[in-house]
């Protein structure tokens, strides 16, 4: 029996923590917020699998490299959409009720998706549905759960992890150590000014896992949703929004998309995305706008009841009048560079869920991917808990070689440490949403990382400067992955790359450019 500890509340972390719970292991499971706090209840979406007789893993298998711009690993994508059918069962066996209809579960289309394959829970609330089914599952097993504790680094000893510093709920810094630790703290969303995410994505487990020597890769790749409700807070509006039939108008009520990919609103993200970005640049920045007025309030009110009372709580009926929306970071695809099994560079630390660069998602996540990659990979990982750890020479090769800037290391210049001012983090989303957002060039990059040199990380006193300091480590090894990355891939847009003039469907197989409207099943 082995001593895990596990960093993270959300579907990664308490899938793991169930699973190496039931292998015999003892687990220690630590959430910075409350345990049903994490960013998987904020999942709208739903998640995606080859369930249906006229759907085939081949098909999930091609879409998803599709959407991943050519740098997605084969071999992660087929272990993804192989093992996924499996593991929806295994949430339905853990009390997720998907939506069902009178011919069995109900499934919707969203973009990229050659097939409606997206099952959902309670119309709009699935990540809160899987939440509550897992942190159910979790404390019927024996599990010790330290809730508003906080990761600040891991401890290494004799090059291997040996357990992990954390900040307690009671303000204390507190050493625990662990046979093996499982980093799954969620993505890095709050590095801007814009997003979708909850204030707990900080990136705590990528900064902390570079910060001890482990590799990090494709952190240039950053998923901004196209839509966004356009209010304070931008709450995310799904999009199976789309996939459902509503359309993108710009502020005179012109649908644009079709304009810039045939596929229209349900072309890749980063496409979709750059293309209200740039409509809201010729507006002057105002918003462009999502028309669901042709569902009807019935069908709005039963299909996406969350956003519906979204909407009207911040004044709109979108039933009768289009609402305002904006681009926002919605998820990371690079991470700490794993394996098939989640294991790290560093010895005897994993990662999964969104914290981790499986190779799965490429330069551009497919939408859907994400609850179903945690799921795949936590299961994958408590596998992997007792198995010996591989000879690095023998050891499975990651997906791509990440960017020499990618995954360097940061800078060990104490004069600089505490040279310059403290970071405002503020300061910091305002100037990466700016420069390092949906389209980026050296001359924006360059002033990124002058700014970003003359800040220093405050010492660890509390939540607040924990976050600081991972923000800021994080936003530097950002921008120095997309000042490494001259040329366009995904959602990793270079404008100064000449290349970037070309047409969007560049690249893309003809068969995927207009997916099939089927109604659910």
């Amino acid at each position: 029996m082995s001593r895990v500890l596990v960093v993270g509340g959300g579907i990664a972390g308490l899938w793991t923590a169930v699973k190496a719970a039931d292998a015999g292991h003892a687990v220690e499971l630590v959430t910075k917020a409350a345990l049903a706090d994490g960013n998987t209840r904020h999942a709208q979406g739903g998640i995606a699998a080859a369930l249906f007789p006229d759907d085939s893993v081949e098909r999930h298998f091609a879409d998803t490299i599709a959407a991943g711009a050519g740098l997605s690993d084969p071999d992660a994508v087929r272990v993804l959409c192989d093992e996924g059918p499996e593991r929806v069962r295994d949430l339905i066996r853990f009390g997720v009720a998907f939506d069902r209809g009178d011919s069995g579960l109900e499934r919707g289309l969203e973009a990229a998706h050659s097939r409606a394959r997206i099952l959902h829970a309670g119309g709009d609330a699935t990540g809160a549905a899987i939440e509550t089914a897992l942190v159910a599952t979790v404390r019927r097993r024996a599990v010790r759960i330290h809730e508003r504790t906080m990761l600040v680094d891991l401890l290494v000893e004799h090059g291997r992890v040996a357990g992990a510093r954390l900040l307690a709920a009671s303000g204390d810094l507190v050493d625990v150590g662990a046979d093996a630790v499982v980093l799954a703290t969620g993505g890095t969303g709050c590095l801007y000014r814009h997003t979708t995410n909850p204030s707990v994505a900080t990136g705590d487990g990528v900064a902390a896992a570079h910060r001890a020597g482990a590799a990090v890769a494709d952190l240039e790749f950053v998923q901004f949703h196209p839509t966004a409700l356009s209010t304070p807070g931008t709450p995310l509006i799904s999009e199976a929004v789309r996939g459902e039939g509503a359309v993108l108008v710009d502020e005179h009520g012109d649908r644009f998309m079709l304009e810039v990919d045939p596929r229209g609103e349900l072309a890749p993200r980063d496409v979709v995305a750059r293309a209200v970005w740039r409509r809201m640049a010729d507006q002057a920045g105002r918003p462009v706008l999502l028309d669901a007025t042709g569902l009807g309030a019935a069908r709005l009110a039963q299909r996406f009841p969350g956003l519906d009372a979204a909407c009207r709580q911040a004044g709109y009926d979108w039933s009768s009048v289009p609402v305002p929306i904006t681009p926002a970071a919605h998820y990371a695809m690079g991470g700490v560079v794993t394996d098939l099994d989640g294991r790290t560079t560093l010895p005897r630390l994993f990662a999964v869920g969104e914290t981790a660069r499986t190779g799965v998602h490429g330069a551009n996540r497919l939408a859907s991917n994400s609850l179903l990659e945690a799921a795949v990979f936590a299961d994958r990982v408590a596998r992997a808990l007792d198995a010996p750890w591989p000879n690095p020479a023998t050891a499975p090769a990651t997906a791509t070689a990440p960017s020499a800037a990618a995954s360097a290391p940061l800078e060990a210049d104490p004069a600089r440490a505490s040279a310059g001012d403290r970071v405002d983090r503020e300061a910091l989303q305002e100037l990466m949403w700016e420069h390092v957002g949906l389209e980026r060039d050296a001359t924006g990059l360059a002033a990124a990382s002058a700014r970003l040199a003359g800040w220093h990380a405050p010492e660890v006193r509390d939540r607040r400067s924990a976050e600081d300091r991972n923000l800021l480590d994080l936003a530097r090894l950002t921008v120095a992955a997309a000042i490494a990355r001259t040329g366009s891939l995904g959602a990793h847009f270079r404008s100064d790359d000449p290349a970037s003039a070309r047409p969007t469907t560049a690249g893309v197989p003809a068969a995927a450019h207009v997916p099939e409207f089927e109604e659910a099943a």
